[in-house]
């Protein structure tokens, strides 16, 4: 699972700074709250990476999701990205264990068998 999460909240990261690009454009928006905000965004999901194991992890994973989709209040096309996004975190969470279950009888059977 961890795999699989990782490579998700990677993409984001790059989504998310791409974003702000876009958000830049809007001048009701200063320079310094668009990049605070995608800052904060960009080095949570980085650091999710590495918390994906422990508790709360994919809980935080999630919030961040909904983040995502939030941010297409100020721009629209987040509104798309974060929903595929949040897709490819529920698959990634559901394969992922899947895959992690696998793995585990695999194991389990390949002790079983030896001598």
């Amino acid at each position: 699972m961890r795999t699989l999460c990782a490579s998700t909240l990677i993409g984001e990261f790059f989504v998310i700074g791409f974003a702000g690009l876009v958000a830049m454009k809007d001048d009701s928006l200063s320079t310094g709250t668009v990049w605070t905000v995608c800052g904060v965004a960009m080095l949570l999901s980085v650091l999710l990476c590495g918390m994906l194991t422990r508790p709360g992890g994919v809980q935080l994973g999630w919030a961040l999701q909904i983040a995502l989709v939030a941010s297409g209040f100020v721009v629209p096309v987040m509104f798309f990205l974060g929903i595929v996004f949040a897709g490819l975190w529920w698959a990634s969470i559901h394969y992922g264990r899947r895959i992690d279950e696998a793995k585990a009888r695999w194991a389990a059977a390949e002790t079983a068998e030896a001598p």
